[in-house]
């Protein structure tokens, strides 16, 4: 099994750690400019603050919400990253670093674990440790860990962790085809137009037909 951590809104959840009255407060970062938005606290989406949003759209809203504002900082965000590799390094043997929020780890072979308690340590030792919030997706693929990872993070009976296994036609048949991860907005369309509307119609083609139309790279 492969595990994707992925920190919960990143940028806001590391401006929190320094400023912990910010839980619960509809919080934004800006972009280097501070001409639009590059991260939303779940309260700032419900306010319905879109990502990329230009700031003099919502200053009216910023300003009636007391929506909390805040400049990137990215060398903060760097170390921050930083502290949380470190500690995921404790709890797998291979560490594949993905982006600045995310990284997957290797579990393949340990399958005798009982994984949804490992992952539940993760998300328990990262907030203890570093103070973010972070979701667990564990699948057979990246691209399934992904999809966990998503699921984990809509799902509050999740709390924060998915595993999807064997028997994971259910969740997939959920998954707009856009959402999976490596799927651009061109394959969309052209898939959308074959009836591959969901990742499990994705599933079902065959695999000549995925590396004909979307390559080798679609076909892994």
């Amino acid at each position: 099994m492969i595990a994707l951590v992925d920190v919960n809104n990143f940028y806001v959840s590391c401006e929190r750690v320094f400023c912990p009255a910010l839980r619960e407060q509809p919080v934004v970062v800006l972009s280097n400019n501070d001409g639009c938005v590059i991260a939303r606290s779940e309260e700032a989406k419900a306010l319905g603050i879109g990502m990329g949003q230009p700031v003099f759209e919502i200053r009216d809203l910023i300003r009636r919400q007391g929506v909390h504002v805040f400049s990137s900082n990215y060398a903060l965000y760097g170390d921050m990253s930083g502290r949380v590799m470190n500690t995921l390094r404790h709890f797998a043997p291979a560490l594949e670093v993905y982006s600045v929020d995310e990284s997957f780890l290797d579990f393949r072979g340990m399958e005798h674990f009982d994984l949804a308690a490992r992952a539940r340590d993760i998300r328990q030792t990262v907030l203890r440790w570093v103070g973010v919030p972070v979701s667990v997706g564990l699948g057979p693929t990246k691209v399934l860990a992904k999809i966990a990872n998503r699921l984990a993070k809509k799902s509050a009976q999740a709390e924060g962790c998915r595993i999807l296994s064997e028997r994971w036609d259910a969740e997939l048949r959920d998954i707009e085809v856009g959402d999976v991860w490596g799927i651009g907005g061109k394959h969309t369309a052209f898939l959308q137009r074959y009836g591959i509307k969901t990742a499990y119609d994705l599933t079902q083609a065959s695999d000549a037909w995925v590396r004909k139309h979307l390559s080798v790279v679609g076909l892994r």
